[in-house]
């Protein structure tokens, strides 16, 4: 089904978890602003929702994430010291946070899963598509995913997921897609959808990233979502009505990834993508890559 184009505007991005997996860093602050190298990793995804072009940002929230908030606001006392000092390189960055999109936040008072927090949306989204970056996933900049999935939708209407193949023993961790091919290399038509299967009942190894553009239509299907696993309301299950009854809110596609992306939920993958971005980074690699060298060979 292809449906007349609308132009995407939107982006949700859930920030509600409790980052029990970070404890006791994230105690007292949110996880999404954990520093990636000198950044906070929230920070990263809005930039990548504002460079595909997607000005109006919603972020779900809960209880002690106000610290997102003022991240994203400005903090005149800061920007009047910088300035005063004639600092304006510093000055420039604080102020970057500030000017990246219109921010918008909304609380998820009871943490009932990631369909549950894309249900928060529903009253700011209206019934118009929209894009839901999550924050453990980061992007890299150079292999852009949202704007492709954001192509697609707009051309074949539906909803779109970012899909990425990973070892068979792995999706057990994600929610996995059964596909078919499309006349484009990059693009599969999606007939079916299972949340973290075993390996041996997988239909696929085409594993969901966090990146999704979604029908409005979703919203309704999420109301009359029973909890699934883990108790939650899941997005997955959600997306798997859609893909098996294209009358409800047209079809579902996967855009297939195979760029870089850093995983930021797991701690071991942080401190990856963390040497990873700063061995890449202009100011900060050629002297972190040779310090890394001399640490492998030396000491360890």
């Amino acid at each position: 089904m292809t449906q007349s184009p609308s132009r995407i505007t939107k982006a949700v991005i859930p920030a509600a978890g409790l980052g029990t997996r970070f404890l006791p860093a994230t105690k007292a602050t949110p996880k999404e602003m954990l520093p990636v190298v000198d950044k906070p990793a929230i920070q990263y995804v809005v930039e990548e929702a504002a460079a595909a072009g997607l000005s109006d940002v919603l972020m779900i929230t809960g209880r002690n994430k106000r610290a997102l908030e003022d991240h994203f606001d400005r903090n005149y006392e800061l920007e009047g010291a910088l300035a005063r000092k004639g600092d304006a390189e510093r000055l420039a960055k604080v102020q970057e946070s500030n000017e990246l999109a219109t921010m918008h936040y909304v609380r998820q008072g009871d943490p009932r899963g990631l369909g549950h927090a894309i249900l928060c949306a529903a009253p700011h989204v209206g019934d118009q598509p929209f894009a839901v970056l999550l924050g453990d996933d980061l992007i890299d900049p150079r292999d852009p995913l949202l704007s492709r999935m954001m192509e697609v939708q707009e051309r074949e209407g539906g909803s779109v997921i970012a899909l990425m193949a990973v070892d068979p023993e792995q999706i057990h961790l994600y929610g996995c897609a059964a596909v078919e091919p499309t006349g484009e290399s990059d693009v599969v038509k999606v007939h079916d959808l299972v949340e973290k299967p075993d390996a041996a009942d997988a239909p696929s190894n085409y594993a969901i990233i966090g990146r999704y553009v979604l029908d409005p239509a979703i919203f309704e299907i999420l109301r009359k979502t029973e909890p699934g696993r883990g108790g939650e309301i899941q997005i997955t299950d959600a997306l798997q009505q859609l893909s098996v009854d294209e009358k409800v809110g047209g079809p579902v596609h996967g855009v297939i990834f195979t760029g870089r992306r850093y995983d930021t939920g797991d701690r071991g993958d942080f401190l990856r993508a963390i040497v990873r971005l700063a061995c890449e980074r202009e100011d900060l690699g050629p002297d972190f890559r040779a310090w890394l060298r001399s640490y492998v060979s030396e000491e360890m």
